[in-house]
């Protein structure tokens, strides 16, 4: 019987400023153990699907004190993010044989982990794509859910502006916003992308922001009564014309800021006055502050999927090698939908 196997794993060459590049990524190959080690607790898995997510760009950069959620990547070292994996082999009690699991695991064929709740989830649900865990069912599902209703406190009827909104999560939140009654507008970087938000999403309207000259005067065309809630992606030039267009008390719900995360000096948000004069709550939050929810999520999200009133489009690039490509596309926005890579299919 085979004992090792080959790994191709992904690894970052060295800190990364500015935009990330394919280059900034070396594909290597090892070798890999395939049991786990006598007496511990970890396992053994195999990597079906990666995720590919904005936040990966801050683990990118040289470690700064405080600022990031989640920890640097080490130079030289296999990337990891989340992703949904095959148990090969275990030393872990909660875990056998050919369990799937989805969460955070190496840019690489086969990862030793030690599972973690909240960082490691058991799939139970196989009647759906597996790959719906890197998205719609996994983290980016998480943070919308959460988002819209934990932290944006929505009510029926109340004007709803999404931007990136045909990425992972904010197809998501246009989506539940609708389920709730509200009027929901999202913005993209192309015609493609704005016509699934209308057409597949259905989102009431949406815009492309690479064709308005002025972000302002285009959110005051979609939202001649003002914005109740915006699920903040974007940050810069965006929040700054949003501000001058939301209601009195409404609520920003702040998920990210890609227009920032290349940028060595951040911009700045010049009408933040706005704030006061609306009594505007802007709220940040972390997707892993609800995961004790996820089990509530998914009971709600499933019956959803099964019944079509949650549609999901995932962006999908072909083995480890297409990774990098794949990843550095983020922000160029050259995905359309949820970007995941496939490693394996089995």
């Amino acid at each position: 019987m085979t004992t090792t196997a080959t790994n191709k794993q992904v690894t970052l060459k060295d800190y990364v400023s500015g935009f990330p590049k394919e280059s900034d990524f070396d594909l290597t190959t090892t070798t890999v153990e395939l049991k786990v080690p006598e007496g511990s607790n970890s396992v053994l898995v195999k990597n079906l699907y990666l995720s590919c997510d904005p936040y990966m760009r801050t683990r990118m950069s040289k470690p700064k004190p405080s600022t990031a959620l989640a920890q640097a990547y080490t130079p030289g070292q296999p990337i990891s993010g989340y992703g949904v994996s095959r148990v090969i082999e275990s030393g872990h009690p909660d875990y056998q044989k050919g369990d799937l699991l989805w969460g955070i695991v190496g840019w690489e064929e086969y990862s030793v982990i030690t599972p973690t709740p909240q960082v490691h989830f058991k799939i139970q649900h196989t009647d759906v794509p597996l790959s719906y865990y890197t998205g719609l069912l996994g983290m980016p599902g998480m943070t919308a859910y959460a988002g819209f209703y934990e932290v944006c406190s929505p009510k029926k009827g109340e004007t709803v502006y999404v931007s990136a909104a045909s990425g992972a999560v904010g197809q998501v939140v246009g989506q539940l916003a609708k389920m709730m009654g509200c009027y929901v507008v999202g913005s993209a970087g192309s015609k493609e992308k704005v016509d699934l938000l209308k057409t597949k999403f259905g989102f009431d309207d949406a815009f492309n922001y690479k064709e308005e000259p002025d972000l302002t005067a285009a959110l005051k065309r979609c939202f001649p009564k003002g914005i109740d809630i915006y699920f903040e992606n974007v940050g810069g030039k965006m929040l700054d014309a949003v501000l001058l267009n939301m209601n009195p008390h409404g609520r920003i719900a702040v998920c990210g800021m890609i227009s920032q995360y290349n940028l060595e000096n951040q911009e700045g948000v010049h009408n933040l006055s706005n704030i006061i004069y609306k009594r505007i709550r802007i709220q940040g939050f972390a997707v892993f502050d609800y995961y004790d929810k996820y089990s509530k999520f998914l009971e709600f999200v499933l019956p959803c999927i099964k019944e079509g009133k949650i549609t999901y489009v995932e962006d999908v690039a072909d083995g480890l090698e297409k990774g990098p490509e794949a990843l550095v596309g983020l922000f160029h926005g050259k995905n359309v939908g949820k970007q995941i890579v496939v490693v394996a299919r089995e």
